[in-house]
Formats: structure tokens, sequence, C-alpha cells
């Protein structure tokens, strides 16, 4: 029962930090039906803006002061969305998707060169952050508090999104400009304002990502890259463009992958992959998206 808890504890735990990068995604799909490759990059820009700034004070602030430090990530992410948005991304809305596919592997290998010119390439850690808070036993088993913290804060993203979007008056405006962008515009919705809005908080999404996951696991080049991989999977599942298909498809990625960590560690990433494969032979769209 012991070990049974810390698996479903895991699987929280992945799945909390890619329903907030995969959430992201489908939000910036839903509304402008972009395909932001660069994604994962701004998950990344998170990660090192928080590893930076809490290693700039951890020597001259307490460690519980520090904590106040990691959303700085996330405001990082949000506001170089709003600057891409309408400088890069906007002129290729009314072009093919070919051309919005190519502008925004461009700007990953961009993003990906940026973090390594202002940071080097080496690792950088908040680990301190991670040790603070220590751990709990559960059976035989010690087990980070750290990771509870990242699972809340995956649980209220997710609860924070769905009231964002079904109960304001702004999401009544996201919708509309989602189904119908035409006819939005026709009522008087300033489409644009939308499209900024919806952009940043995308991007504001995945630098909480990167954020809460970088006193764990700190920040490395690569983990844009890998990131975003495993996000198009959740989004196959779950269905590009669906908030729902997000969370669901996080929790099931979730799940096969501590399953699979656990008694098929040689084909850990094929199962998920297969997975991915299976739903697209049944439900092309994914789980909860629509054709």
């Amino acid at each position: 029962m012991d070990t049974l808890i810390v698996h479903v504890l895991t699987a929280l735990l992945y799945a909390s930090v890619l329903f907030l990068i995969a959430g992201g995604l489908s939000l910036i799909y839903g509304v402008m039906r972009i395909v932001n490759l660069a994604h994962g990059m701004l998950y990344a820009f998170g990660a090192y803006v928080s590893a930076w700034a809490v290693g700039m004070m951890v020597a001259r602030w307490p460690v519980g002061l520090l904590f106040a430090l990691l959303p700085l990530g996330a405001v990082a992410a949000a506001g170089l969305g709003a600057v891409l948005e309408p400088t890069l991304l906007r002129p290729f809305y009314r072009r093919a998707e070919e051309y919005q596919l190519l502008v925004t592997f461009g700007l990953l290998l961009i993003l990906a060169d940026l973090l390594r010119l202002l940071w080097g390439p080496y690792p950088l850690s908040a680990s301190q952050l991670y040790e603070a808070l220590g751990s709990l036993t559960i059976g035989d088993t010690i087990y980070p508090n750290y990771n509870l913290v990242v699972i809340a804060v995956g649980a209220l993203a997710a609860f924070g999104m769905w009231a964002f979007v079904y109960k304001t008056q702004f999401g009544v405006m996201l919708r509309a400009t989602s189904q119908n962008m035409r006819m939005a515009q026709a009522l008087g919705i300033n489409v644009n304002r939308i499209y900024i809005q919806a952009f940043t908080l995308g991007c504001f999404m995945a630098g909480i990502g990167g954020a809460i996951i970088v006193p764990s696991q700190g920040a490395v080049l690569d983990m844009g890259v890998d990131a975003l991989i495993m996000a198009f999977v959740v989004v196959v599942i779950g269905g590009l463009g669906s908030l729902e298909g997000a969370l669901v498809g996080a929790l099931l990625v979730g799940v096969v992958r501590e399953l699979g960590i656990t008694f098929f560690p040689e084909v850990e990433l094929a199962v998920l992959y297969l997975m991915a494969a299976v739903v697209l032979l049944i439900r092309p769209a994914g789980l909860f998206g629509r054709p």
C-alpha cells in the first residue's frame, strides 16, 4: 500500500508539470490555431530565470524568502511571449501552417542559443529550496515534501484555468474568438488583444512549469526540447486545443510513464508513443479534440 501511494504521487508529480506545459500549448492552439514549436523553450526560459534569481540571492536572503523568487521565471516567460506575439507571430496568422511551423521552429533555435549565450552550457540549480522543505516517510520510502508542492501547484493551475476560461467574461470572449474569429470581431471583440493575452497566458503556464521543477531537477539546455516532445504526446492523446484533454492526457501519460519505469524501464518511451499512436488510429483528433 505504501509503495502504491509513492507511485501515485510520482505519477501526479509528472502529470502536474506536463499539464502546465501542454495546457499552455493547447490554449495557444485553441485560440490562435498556431502550433508553437518554441513552447518548450519558454518552459526552459522560465526554469533558467528562476534558477538564476535564486542563485543570485541565495547568500543574501533566508531560504523562506527565496521561494518568492520562483514565480519570476513564469513572469519572464509571459513577458517574452507578450513581445513575441505581436512582433513575430502576428504577420503569419493568415499564411499557411507551414510558415507558422517554420517561424516557431526558428524561434526554438534562437531561444536555445539565447539560453546558452546568457547562462552558458552548464546547468543551473536551485536545490536549496528542494532541501529546505525536507521529506516525509511513507512506509519504508522517504518522499520529498517539495514534490507535494509541485502537485498542489498543478492542481491549482488546472482549477484556475477552468475557472478563468469558463467562469469569467474574458473566458467567454476567449472561447468566442476560438470558435469564430470573424464573428467575434464583428461583435466588437478586440481579437488582437485576445490573441496577445492568450499567448501570454500560455507562455506563463509554461514558465510556471519550468519555475517549479527547477529546484528538483535544475535547469539544463536540452530540457525545453524534451518537454516539448512529451507535451505533444499529451496533446495528441487529449486533443490539441482542449484544456480538458491536456489534463486527462497529462494524467494518462504520468500514470503510464510511472508504470513503465517500474515494470518495463527499457521501453518506457516506446509505450508512451505507442499509446499516442493508438489514440490517433481510433480518434485522430484526440480524446477531447474536435475534427
